[in-house]
């Protein structure tokens, strides 16, 4: 990646949502480093967004470009508990990990990980996940701030990488030297213990 396209990728909110009609924000930010993409094309950075895009790349800024969605408050997908079936589709889709839940189990969202970036909405086969607003009225850059973006950077690289690993060797017979994976306690924990946040928070509600 160029050093150009760095900068850009930079000033990106991170959300990974493809809105803009690229694969991820890095294409994106490529994209428009060479001078093949325009540079109001990402909804949740809004007019800011292409403030910042236009003084990195020395282009006058433009209104965002409709076609490709508009400037709102950033949203949170919550799933409802008593329709999800647990297929696991909006846990693969999910670009950050947000989502957490195993085979047949109910699933939820990490609030602090959502970036709103609505891929899960299309691939729930029961409709069970919806949007709402988590930021009020603020909207682009004033809903999203300059941490949670490396935040969720962080966590889509980790995502990729993950992608990009060799299929895990076959399961070895009890006693042989196979290594254990020292995360999977840990987090197993963690995933029973948002779950069950989820549930408590479901019944208070």
């Amino acid at each position: 990646m160029s050093a150009l396209a760095e900068r850009v990728l930079a000033a990106l909110p991170q959300t990974q949502c493809t809105r803009c009609g690229y694969p991820d924000c890095a294409a994106y930010a490529q994209a428009i480093a060479e001078t093949q993409a325009p540079i109001n094309r990402c909804p949740p950075g809004g007019a800011e967004g292409v403030q910042r895009l236009a003084r990195l790349t020395a282009q006058a800024a433009l209104p965002l470009d409709p076609a490709y969605g508009t400037e709102g408050p950033r949203q949170m997908a919550f799933v409802d508990e008593n329709w999800c079936i647990g297929c696991t589709l909006c846990v693969q889709v999910c670009p950050v990990d947000a989502i957490i839940g195993s085979n047949k189990a109910m699933h939820t969202v990490l609030e602090a990980h959502c970036t709103g970036c609505e891929l899960c909405i299309p691939v729930c086969p029961v409709d069970c996940i919806r949007l709402e607003p988590a930021s009020g009225n603020r909207t682009g850059w004033a809903a999203w701030s300059e941490g949670q973006a490396a935040a969720a950077r962080a966590r889509y690289a980790h995502h990729a990488s993950r992608e990009r690993a060799p299929a895990p060797l076959p399961a070895q017979p009890p006693g042989s030297a196979q290594a254990v994976d020292p995360n999977s306690a840990p987090r197993k924990a963690i995933v029973e213990a948002a779950l069950a946040r989820a549930r408590a928070r479901r019944a208070q509600g």
